[in-house]
């Protein structure tokens, strides 16, 4: 058998994998699992998508290889939506990079900035994939401790001087996985600041800027005077179009850092099949756009109230997140992550993420991610209730 590459011996297990591994043994059981693990919408594509692709996909000109600079008419769909929700306008051809998810495009600028012994600063917890591409494209990971006493926002003043000297790309990602945090005017003014004095590229994960609650709308960066010189934005149709399988999403902001990004892409992948982006093109402009958003807040809305009140009746004191759908969470004393969230789903079947999947400093938390109907919800809350004490 052939050795498997250096950098792939180095990966953990992909978080989600072992958890799917756990859920199989306690379902062999017969255990009833409520998985609040993963985040991954429950609720169906809207039909005025799903009518667009099955009209686009009977098209033979959409079975060729698709642009290589991606449908323009999606790129200008892009720049459209962002008008309209930020108030930011955008170049179409110059400022937008359509992806294969936002994932792809996150995994893939490392190779099109990070040389070998360069340094990126990446949230910790965060998602995974932003130190995982800096492993692979052989730089290393400046971890910067995202704590609930600075409201989850790195510590910029505290990264060193000699760290600094070999950055290059700055990762942050507001509304925040998994913490549920949401960025201020004034910190993105600061992060931006930031990277203009230490040339850095900002890369911002926007990925659940429309699940937002109490009439909260979170920022794009590029609302942000000059942010455009120092960051690019990824985001996607996953979360916000209940569309995580289709896979589109899309990077915007400096024209330089994405023209290198989609350099690099057009020499390893061909772009994602034509009628799935004209199905995003129908996804981020179709005048039932902003009705659809709506309704989606006002579901997640309300399975956040749920586990916010059945938090509170068991004890933990826990500020309901303005955005994502996620709760971010404290183990009980005397448990680890792991050790707590292993607990629970060999006594309640109830599903959820440690916080030690997402880094060093999120040990001592857990994840409860909002995908799951009320009732489920309701009946994951009584089981934990009758099986935490504190």
């Amino acid at each position: 058998m052939i050795e498997p590459a250096d950098r792939v011996k180095q990966l953990p297990p992909y978080l989600f994998v072992e958890i799917d591994r756990k859920i199989k043994e306690v379902k062999e059981k017969g255990m009833d699992v409520i998985k609040l693990g993963i985040g991954d919408p429950d609720s169906s594509t809207p039909d005025y998508i799903v009518e667009r692709m099955v009209e686009e996909v009977r098209k033979p000109r959409n079975h060729s290889y698709p642009p290589d600079e991606g449908l323009v008419d999606f790129k200008e769909a892009v720049a459209q939506y962002y008008q309209e929700r930020h108030g930011v306008k955008l170049d179409a051809v110059k400022e937008t990079l359509p992806l294969i998810g936002s994932k792809e495009g996150i995994a893939h600028v490392h190779f099109a900035f990070v040389n070998p012994g360069d340094v990126n600063l990446v949230p910790d917890p965060g998602y995974p994939v932003y130190g995982i591409g800096t492993l692979f494209a052989g730089g290393e990971s400046y971890k910067m401790p995202l704590r609930e006493e600075n409201n989850y926002f790195p510590a910029l003043e505290e990264i060193p001087g000699d760290v600094l000297e070999k950055a290059k790309l700055l990762f942050i990602n507001y509304p925040n996985n998994p913490t549920g945090a949401v960025a201020t005017k004034d910190f993105f003014e600061r992060v931006v600041d930031f990277a203009r004095k230490h040339n850095l590229l900002i890369c911002h994960d926007a990925a659940y800027s429309e699940l937002a609650f109490d009439d909260y709308h979170p920022m794009s960066i590029l609302e942000i005077d000059g942010a455009r010189d120092v960051a690019i934005e990824f985001n996607s149709l996953s979360k916000t179009f209940n569309m995580t399988g289709w896979r589109i999403g899309y990077a915007v902001g400096n024209g330089e850092a994405l023209e290198a990004l989609s350099r690099f892409k057009t020499n390893i992948d061909s772009g994602f099949f034509t009628a799935v982006q004209y199905a995003g093109v129908e996804a981020l402009t179709n005048p039932r756009r902003d009705a659809f958003i709506k309704e989606m807040q006002k579901l997640y809305q309300e399975r956040r109230d749920v586990v916010a009140e059945g938090l509170k009746n068991m004890g933990w004191p826990i500020e309901p997140p303005k955005a994502s759908f996620y709760f971010w969470a404290p183990v009980p004393e005397g448990y680890t992550s792991q050790s707590f969230v292993t607990k629970i789903l060999e006594e309640t079947g109830v599903v959820v993420t440690p916080g030690s999947g997402f880094g060093e400093y999120g040990e001592g938390y857990f994840r409860i991610a909002l995908t799951v109907d009320v009732p489920r919800l309701k009946e994951a809350m009584s089981r934990l209730s009758e099986a935490i004490s504190f």
